[in-house]
């Protein structure tokens, strides 16, 4: 009878073992693999090019300017495929697109070669309905330069930081305001530093700079100064203040894009590698920490990347620092 009763009670620690185990294998949520970056199958392939710009407008997605002469590429995400619209009349590159009013904008681009180029001293506006270019307002003679943050916010077009001789010397700290409603210009406040080849976003009535460098090749140092500190401007009180934290990975030529709490700085170039950078760094602007995203299919530099319908998407760029290789391949990312 003992020995039935140890058999029984055996049997129960046992049975309860093996439920408090399955109780916990159903209680621990099921890991999940991090997004990736993928490749975006298309119909056709887009001009290779590098410093150039990509952004959306209407529901479509335009590749524009380059170093040399390129056509404007279109992708049409509907039918997967991509389509050639009309050269701009003269060669642009180094800049920020800006989408506005249906209308892409080119302000704060570079002409010519290096290391030499010289800022483009008009907006030049392209109609993607008319499929035509038109010079727009000129740029105050001062305040010209290439490698500058652009972006349009409340009905206006903003320029933020840059250089004035190419790649030579020049770079600057001005963030300058144009009203097409009244096509006037107004300097406001310098940013705390000095940088080129960055990009700038808005976020929650404030602009973000995080990235770039001091191009000098007047002393040698191109690819070499790039600038740690993220500074951001308040529209509200018109000032600036730098962040306590750093971008974790120094690096210009980079591309910046806005969702929800974080500023999203992707790809790059630097002194302290030749491939171009694929890092992902998400500054989160609520509590001023960084995190690492998944990487890019491919490192890439002097591009531009755009969201749309939960998606990051960037295409073309340089694939090492410098001129080359060329790139046409597109990624994109999921945000859901």
């Amino acid at each position: 009878m003992k020995k039935l009763w140890m058999l029984g009670l055996c049997l129960a620690l046992a049975c309860q073992s093996e439920k408090e185990k399955t109780e916990n294998e159903v209680a621990e949520p099921e890991a999940k693999a991090p997004q990736e970056w993928t490749n975006v199958e298309t119909k056709g392939e887009p001009t290779a090019r590098h410093e150039n710009a990509f952004t959306e407008v209407e529901g479509k997605f335009y590749l524009v300017g380059g170093r040399g002469e390129r056509p404007v590429d279109i992708y049409d995400p509907e039918t997967k495929s991509w389509s050639q619209g009309a050269t701009p009349p003269l060669e642009m590159h180094h800049f920020q697109a800006v989408s506005f009013d249906g209308k892409l904008y080119v302000m704060g681009a570079f002409t010519g070669g290096f290391p030499d180029e010289k800022p483009i001293p008009n907006i030049y506006i392209y109609d993607p309905e008319t499929d035509e270019w038109t010079e727009g307002p000129e740029i105050p003679e001062g305040r010209r330069r290439g490698a500058a943050g652009a972006f349009a916010y409340k009905n206006k077009l903003y320029l933020v930081c840059g250089i004035q001789n190419g790649h030579t010397d020049g770079y600057i700290n001005w963030l300058d305001e144009y009203d097409p409603a009244t096509d006037s210009w107004t300097q406001l406040a310098d940013a705390p530093h000095q940088r080129d080849h960055v990009q700038a976003v808005v976020a929650n009535n404030k602009i973000y700079v995080a990235g770039g460098r001091t191009t000098s090749a007047a002393t040698g140092q191109t690819m070499e100064l790039t600038v740690p500190e993220v500074d951001v401007y308040d529209f509200d009180s018109g000032t600036w203040t730098t962040l306590e934290n750093n971008i974790p990975t120094m690096r210009a030529g980079t591309s910046s894009v806005h969702h929800g709490e974080y500023v999203v700085v992707i790809g790059g170039e630097s002194g302290a590698m030749e491939a171009a950078h694929d890092h992902v760094e998400a500054l989160n602007i609520n509590n001023g920490e960084w995190e690492s995203w998944p990487s890019l299919q491919r490192g890439r530099h002097g591009t531009q990347a755009f969201i749309y319908e939960d998606n990051i998407y960037i295409a073309a760029g340089s694939g090492n620092r410098g001129g080359g290789p060329e790139l046409s391949s597109m990624e994109k990312y999921s945000l859901q």
